[in-house]
């Protein structure tokens, strides 16, 4: 009997998954005129989880896929340096967008980091930070991972989020839906090709890796 019971609650968030794939895709977004990346116009962050100081003269905009094996090497190699560096400094101002370009897993796990920012936004990054721990070695990463019961466990060990709201907000009843497609917006409006994707006062690198070009772009921005 328990058993399935079990099988009937999955299979109800599998379905509940469709559905809000469906409307997520059919939600309205703004997109370019050109693919190509935007140079000088900067990234609205407004409503994004943002760490530093909001008032910084340089914006630092990472677009990132919970599901993208470049985006967890990116978050264990650069960031810890931008982070001591910038952020802690208060010199620039760092923002996470989602990116949905691995389908249903990156919208999930989209969905989950928003629903945790919204309830938890004090404890946002560590679930954020977790969500990447969580990945498979690269080897791996195609293989299906980002599930309900992942998502809901590691919100329960790192926030202090209603997980009963979680699992709303991660089927057809979202209250967080529409902040996943306006970060699918930005993505297209300003031509983001690959994660990760960082951008700096508006200037998109063409290779986020490259932390001595990271470093001058900053320096430049910086009185």
């Amino acid at each position: 009997m328990k058993q399935n019971k079990l099988l009937v609650i999955a299979t109800l968030f599998a379905v509940a998954l469709v559905a809000v794939v469906v409307v997520l895709m059919n939600q309205p977004t703004e997109q370019a005129e050109t693919s190509a990346p935007a140079t000088t116009e900067h990234v609205s962050t407004e409503g994004q989880p943002t760490l530093g100081d909001a008032d910084a003269p340089v914006s630092v905009v990472e677009f990132g896929d919970y599901k993208c094996p470049s985006c967890k090497q990116w978050g264990e190699t650069v960031y810890p340096k931008l982070k001591e560096d910038y952020i802690d400094t208060g010199k620039i101002s760092f923002s996470y967008i989602n990116v949905l370009f691995h389908g249903q897993e990156s919208i999930l796990a989209s969905l989950a980091s928003e629903s945790v920012y919204k309830q938890d936004p004090d404890a946002f990054w560590e679930f954020h930070k977790a969500l990447y721990d969580a990945q498979p070695a690269s080897q791996q990463h195609d293989e299906a991972w980002v599930t309900v019961e992942r998502l809901t466990e590691i919100a329960s060990e790192t926030t202090s989020v209603d997980v009963a709201k979680l699992e709303d907000d991660l089927s057809e009843n979202s209250t967080v839906l529409e902040q996943v497609s306006l970060d699918d917006g930005l993505v297209k409006e300003h031509g983001v090709q690959f994660t990760p994707s960082i951008m700096i006062n508006g200037a998109m690198l063409e290779d986020p890796f490259d932390y001595e070009t990271i470093e001058r772009l900053i320096e430049q921005g910086t009185p």
